[in-house]
């Protein structure tokens, strides 16, 4: 337990100071955001602020979770470092997109299709290790079921439909997490929600594992829940200390280089806790927010040229409709608050029934 504290004391520490360096450093480069002309007028007053903030929750991170290790002279665990490699290497990837966006100031940075590669990679190599990684009991971080609150009883997935859900569950989160990122610290807001929940979620996990307790149906076969605590705090923290310099009106953003590495450490939670649609609940702003997308899209092809929303993500929406911006953040927050609420209601009520 005490390493869990520590990761989330330093990591909070880290994206506070570190965050404020890293304005400097990028406002002498001028590494600045890019905004979309076709957005709201309002985002205008925003072009120069500095980007690729993620990288200073991914450094944070990193440095925490090892320091606490270090600490508590305990050793990384498997799941928690292929937590890690998920979460480092989708942040590579966005970093790539920021860099040549602010580096040949234009909007596009890697071609979709480059993006996509990337992830693809990432995800499988992810993939692979988790399923093929096991302890002195051979169990795995990922099994080869699917999951709500813990695997479902039936058919396992053959290994190939199971490392294709993985990358839809990867590409999913990761995504999803990308196109909340549209307003000064909406994403990262409800972020430090999803993550303190896992936080929970991985504590009570230990607690109750089945190789701690003979509970039956009520315990938890989950691998290295303790220190996937760990992971989950420092990332809680660092996105708390980010929030200090993310909050409107936002000195920086995290860019795709801190969202698509806190969407696939998301799925790599839920993944690993055996949580994989429960999240949909857990992350439900992020969901409707996707769905905004989808169906703005679809509908707009489908009906030839007609829109369900102003302007999609969801957000925008709002803002054309008048909203002021802070307000449309902090009522999300709200709707995040009590999708993190239902899912560990949802959670927890499981366990108490065993249904």
């Amino acid at each position: 337990m005490k390493a869990i504290l520590i990761a989330g004391a330093l990591s909070l520490l880290g994206t506070l100071i570190g965050t404020r360096f890293a304005i400097s450093v990028l406002v002498k480069k001028g590494y600045g955001q890019l905004i979309r002309d076709d957005g709201p007028t309002s985002h205008h007053t925003k072009r120069g602020t500095p980007t690729m903030g993620g990288l200073v929750i991914i450094a944070s991170v990193l440095i925490a979770y090892f320091a606490a290790k270090l600490a508590t002279q305990t050793e990384p665990s498997a799941s928690a470092l292929l937590l890690l490699f998920l979460f480092t290497g989708l942040g590579a990837i966005g970093f790539l997109d920021d860099f040549i966006k602010v580096f040949k100031q234009r909007n596009l940075g890697l071609r979709s299709k480059a993006k996509f590669i990337g992830q693809v990679v990432i995800g499988l190599v992810f993939a692979w290790a988790a399923i093929g990684w096991e302890d002195d009991t051979g169990e795995t971080p990922i099994t080869h079921a699917i999951s709500f609150t813990r695997d479902f009883n039936g058919p396992q997935l053959p290994t190939i439909l199971l490392v294709i859900w993985v990358l839809l569950m990867i590409a999913g989160t990761s995504n999803g997490v990308n196109l909340t990122d549209g307003l000064d610290g909406l994403a990262t807001g409800a972020s430090v929600m999803v993550f303190g929940a896992f936080v929970i979620i991985n504590i009570w996990q230990f607690n109750q594992s089945c190789s701690a307790v003979n509970a039956g149906a009520k315990c938890y076969e989950v691998r290295d829940p303790l220190d996937l605590a760990v992971v989950a705090s420092a990332l809680t923290g660092a996105c708390f200390g980010f929030l200090w310099w993310n909050a409107s009106p936002a000195k920086i953003f995290m860019g795709d280089t801190g969202s698509l590495s806190l969407g696939g450490a998301m799925a790599g939670f839920a993944l690993m806790t055996r949580t994989e649609l429960l999240l949909v609940v857990i992350g439900g702003l992020f969901v409707a927010i996707t769905a905004s997308v989808i169906l703005q899209v679809g509908f707009f092809k489908l009906s030839g040229g007609r829109r369900i929303f102003r302007m999609a993500p969801l957000q925008h929406h709002f803002e054309l409709l008048g909203w002021a911006e802070i307000t449309i953040v902090v009522r999300f927050w709200i709707i995040s608050g009590l999708c993190v609420a239902a899912g560990l209601g949802i959670f927890y009520a499981e366990w108490v029934t065993g249904a």
